[in-house]
């Protein structure tokens, strides 16, 4: 199992993309796990559980596995030691554990990284029926009472609703347990009733609280993420119906692990016929057990036990797209098996027993009947070893489909029809591979099947959105914010496709909205910010990028585009900062660079901004716009043969370039180095500046009045000069137009402009 990998469905959330996690236990993340109901689910030492395997092993999914492993492990452990100190039966209980360690059912619960809220959980239920077992149990008459195996029960309890909130039916199996092997409870009789009920109860009565806590949480949390399905997407009388039919399969999956899939889609409508037989089965089955319960107790236990565990999941409250899912069996089995292995000791024990009166005649008889015995003991422990050997089997087969996320739901179609669910985890698996159409192909055979399947939909247009089809992608997003309000991918990534699209104020509110979902998440404040500075609105912008960078203060992408919002804003000073920040963290991204370059340039830092320009060259050659800033640079420090290198590089790669030419131009023709100084090459370079922008533009034609001075032509260097005063003026350009008059009389008494004039 250890060397599966992450599969696509809930491991990038929980575990691979969830920067929280990733981060490891932290202070923060402490918090955050307390109060976040992220995923549909509040089960912080779930979270917290997490954390501490990426402390240990990063995002190596062997070590998440192992976890996973070793927390099973320890569940088949106490449970065997559980039963075997409740009922002191060594082999029974022996059996028991060795089927909770090997059935199939229990892959998903363990081979599943996500799923640790199942093992965990699992390992704190145990945990609490051993520390109630120690204070339930019979003991001296005049033995105090062992509280404090009472509040250790309650306080492991705790934690494992911390871990996951299926435990809420964990005082009624306390109940289950009273009678029998404990032998505290006593059934009602038509002549009798239970005194010692009421005790009991009360005594649950913490227990029973922290169940409705924990269920008022959890209900509340899986409502506001849209999980939990609305009364008019799923009738009363359907969830009802798939209710009892589950609990068959459920039954058929136990006796008999064919065809596991890591999801079973939703069955609107099942047949009638089996609706009701499944009904019929349950009650007569739940009858006979009571019936029985007087010489097999065990048989309540271990019945109820599976039936009231299921409760919680079995969908009178739906949660999710599926009808039933094998990880909910991981407890609920235990029942089960308990009641199978006591009834087969039961019918392997019954025989004839001889009486006093007639024992020396039937000595003879009862030598064969206990030499049969031990025959038939024998050959039900060997087909006990043949049903574990076959567990065995089908469960390394299972857990093989686990292996990726492509092979294990191309399984899941395999064995099941018209499972849309199946198709878009498939889809999102080949995606994750980099096989786009190929995922698209099964985004779209899933909404075929399901037009309503907010899952669906949301990564059908998150792939059309990357193709460009921005249309096709909005439609998907909203079909799934038709079907879920709440899904906030689906506003952030509508709000993306409205971004490109250009329609920022529908950008703008669906941010807006992600936000409200993820008050603490970074990546919508972030996206709501480039949308306010797409519409100059500077100071909004300004507060969500500072927002995002509260909440994640490594966001690259946030710590730029502050900078550039406060440098347009005249705030270089401040600027700069996150402009470092920013390179520190990615100090490879020449486009970093070259931000920070140009914020040093503007605050007057010639050589600083030099050396970030020179490494944005370096990372990234080809780049004009880098060539060109580091060409002003080092013009600017006065080294003029560096500046014409990177002027002549950079309109190598964009040779219509106006402000390169222009810059080139006035160095060719105005260096103080004769040796630079290239009159006829000014010319050449100037002319062809002011013809791309018009003769327009006042500083190009003032170059070229200086070119002209270099090459001897004054008198067009005067005409020149004067035109660019002219258009300066128009501009309202004072200073400009005071330096094209100044030139042009220096033109006219014959000599030639020196940089620094």
């Amino acid at each position: 199992m250890t060397r599966n990998g992450f599969v696509s469905v809930d491991d990038p959330q929980y575990i691979t993309q969830n920067p929280r996690v990733t981060a490891g236990l932290t202070w923060p993340g402490l918090v955050w796990a307390l109060g976040a109901g992220y995923a549909s689910n509040w089960h912080p030492l779930t979270w917290l559980s997490h954390m501490l395997d990426c402390d240990l092993y990063g995002l190596h999914p062997a070590g998440h596995h192992l976890t996973n492993l070793l927390l099973h492990t320890a569940n088949t452990l106490v449970l065997f030691l559980l039963l075997r100190g409740l009922t002191g039966a060594f082999w029974r209980s022996a059996l028991v554990a060795a089927f909770f360690a090997c059935h199939p059912l229990h892959v998903e619960s363990v081979a599943w990284a996500s799923e640790r809220k199942d093992v965990l959980s699992a390992f704190f239920f145990l945990l609490t029926l051993w520390a109630y077992r120690g204070y339930a149990a019979p003991r001296a008459q005049d033995a105090p009472p062992r509280v404090s195996l009472y509040l250790l029960s309650l306080l492991v309890y705790a934690m494992g609703l911390m871990s996951k909130p299926m435990l809420v039916t964990t005082p009624f199996v306390l109940l289950l347990l009273d009678y029998w092997p404990l032998e505290r409870l006593q059934l009602p009789t038509p002549r009798r009733r239970p005194a010692n009920a009421l005790p009991l109860l009360l005594e649950k009565i913490p227990f029973f609280v922290l169940a409705l806590a924990a269920s008022i949480v959890t209900y509340l949390v899986q409502r506001s993420a849209g999980a939990v399905s609305a009364s008019q997407d799923l009738h009363l009388i359907s969830r009802l119906a798939n209710a009892l039919v589950s609990y068959l399969r459920y039954l058929e999956k136990t006796f008999w692990p064919a065809n596991l899939a890591q999801i079973y889609p939703y069955e609107h409508h099942w047949p009638a016929v089996l609706v009701i037989g499944a009904a019929l089965f349950l009650g007569v089955a739940s009858g006979a057990v009571c019936w029985y319960a007087r010489r097999r107790p065990y048989l309540v236990t271990g019945w109820f036990w599976f039936l009231g565990m299921l409760v919680p999941v079995i969908g009178i409250v739906q949660v999710g797209p599926q009808a039933m899912a094998d990880r909910y069996m991981y407890l609920p089995s235990i029942g089960l098996f308990l009641f199978l292995a006591w009834l087969w000791r039961d019918l392997v024990d019954r025989r004839p027993l001889a009486t006093p009166s007639v024992a020396p005649a039937v000595s003879a008889f009862n030598t064969n009947q206990k030499s049969k015995f031990k025959i038939r003991n024998s050959l039900m422990a060997s087909v006990a070893l043949v049903l574990l050997a076959a567990c065995l089997v089908c469960t390394r087969k299972q857990v093989g489909y686990w292996q990726d996320g492509e092979r294990l739901f191309r399984h899941a179609l395999a064995v099941t029809a018209n499972n849309y669910v199946a198709y878009d985890c498939l889809g999102s698996a080949l995606n994750a591979k980099g096989r786009a159409d190929e995922a698209l192909d099964c985004f779209i055979k899933s909404v075929r099947l399901q037009p309503y399947y907010a899952e669906g939909n949301y990564n059908l247009g998150t792939v059309l959105l990357s193709k460009g089809d921005l249309t096709g992608a909005t439609n998907h997003f909203a079909a799934a914010l038709a079907s879920c309000p709440n899904f906030a991918p689906a506003h952030m990534n509508l709000g993306s496709a409205y971004l490109r699209l250009g329609l920022l104020e529908d950008a703008d509110r669906q941010f807006s909205q992600t936000i409200a979902l993820l008050p603490d998440d970074p990546g919508p404040r972030y996206d709501l910010g480039t949308v306010l500075s797409q519409q100059g609105r500077w100071a909004e912008a300004e507060a969500q990028f500072s927002a995002a960078l509260r909440l994640n203060p490594d966001y690259v992408e946030a710590q730029r585009d502050l900078g550039v919002v406060l440098a347009t804003r005249g705030r270089l000073e401040q600027a700069a900062p996150h402009f470092e920040r920013a390179v520190r963290l990615r100090p490879n991204d020449p486009d970093l660079r070259f931000n920070l370059g140009l914020c040093l340039l503007d605050q007057n830092q010639p050589v600083e901004a030099g050396a970030q320009f020179s490494e944005a060259v370096r990372l990234k050659p080809d780049d004009t716009k880098s060539h060109y800033r580091l060409a002003i640079a080092v013009a600017r420090q006065h080294r003029s043969k560096e500046a014409i290198a990177q002027y002549r590089e950079a309109l190598r790669l964009t040779p219509q370039f106006p402000e390169a030419l222009n810059e080139l131009a006035w160095i060719l023709a105005s260096d103080p180095d004769p040796d630079l100084r290239s009159g006829e090459e000014a010319v050449r370079l100037a002319e062809q500046a002011c013809q791309l922008t018009a003769n327009q533009q006042p500083a190009i034609l003032a170059t070229l009045a200086a070119a002209y001075a270099q090459s001897g032509r004054f008198s067009e260097a005067v005409a020149t000069a004067q035109k660019a005063r002219e258009l300066a003026q128009a501009a309202g350009l004072p200073e400009l137009a005071a330096k094209a008059e100044a030139t042009a009389k220096l033109y006219q008494s014959g000599r030639p402009l020196r940089e620094g004039f």
